[in-house]
């Protein structure tokens, strides 16, 4: 796995830091929004850590571009062993946060790995919740039947010799977009295809056979119950994913904060500097518990 420590300017390995394990949006990498984050919240103090995610990125693991939800979880409690073998970190100091799918992964790993003492999101937009329930409205059933018979049908081919089959996650060309596309794909063809945002290494692709295990996670299903440590969720008020935020946060029974940033939507958190440079010090002031 590829990854990135982002230390304070007066780091001394002499010290014991606070660290903080960041997971990235899907199709995302660790040099784009979560990067830009990481190195925003070392400036307060804490040592952040920013990864690719394994199959993705300069991370190894094949088939490329798989999103495996299990697997991306993994990474974060990978990401919290790597921190415990270093002698600068306070093991008993140690958060995770994420961003849109990160956002979801970062809870889903919370409720199980209690080495993470905090959890925070932005743009929350949890794997298989997403497929299930597309920005608030109930996918059909058999709507997900039929994806899983056409997933098996590749897996066949594939096993055969065929050829992967990739799909996009947010609109490959400005042509693909029309009044219909709703804001997060639209922004997200600008945030991830532009000079915006774009990065090599993050080519807006998946790997279409890992979508059953998409549609088979769920990052929510434990938060009453497993989901002990403060979570702090944040989400703009314009944006098409708000409600996931909002369902993570009525579904919390722990100390818990839901904090909106009027005006923004999905994507703008991910960089607009007027949103942005509310989110950063929210955030910093909520890992000061650890």
């Amino acid at each position: 796995m590829a990854a990135e420590i982002h230390l304070p300017e007066d780091f001394s390995e002499t010290e014991k830091y606070a660290a903080i394990v960041c997971i990235h949006p899907a199709g995302g990498v660790k040099e784009q929004t979560i990067g830009m984050y990481a190195s925003r919240l070392a400036a307060y103090g804490f040592v952040v850590l920013t990864f690719d995610a394994s199959y993705q990125g300069a991370s190894e693991g094949t088939p490329r571009y798989l999103e495996d939800p299990t697997a991306r979880v993994e990474d974060a409690r990978a990401g919290a062993d790597y921190l415990s073998t270093l002698p600068y970190i306070d093991t008993d100091r140690m958060g995770v946060f994420g961003i849109c799918a990160g956002g979801g992964y970062a809870v889903s790993v919370a409720q199980t790995e209690h080495r993470f003492k905090a959890v925070a999101t932005v743009s929350a937009a949890p794997m298989g919740e997403g497929f299930r329930n597309f920005l608030g409205n109930e996918t059909p059933t058999s709507v997900l039947l039929d994806m899983l018979k056409k997933v098996g049908e590749q897996r066949t081919a594939e096993a055969n010799g065929g050829e992967l089959l990739y799909m996009h996650w947010v609109p490959d060309t400005k042509e693909e977009i029309n009044e219909n596309t709703p804001d997060l794909w639209r922004e997200g063809h600008d945030y991830y295809k532009t000079p915006r945002g774009q990065h090599p290494n993050s080519v807006n692709k998946y790997l279409f056979t890992g979508t059953d295990r998409m549609m088979a996670f769920s990052a929510f299903d434990q938060i009453n119950t497993l989901l002990t440590q403060p979570v702090l969720l944040i989400a703009g008020s314009k944006a098409d994913t708000r409600f996931f935020s909002e369902q993570a946060y009525n579904l919390a029974k722990g100390k818990k904060e839901l904090f909106i940033v009027e005006g923004a939507t999905h994507i703008a958190l991910y960089d607009i500097p007027e949103y942005v440079n509310q989110v950063v010090p929210k955030l910093a002031d909520f890992f000061k518990i650890l």
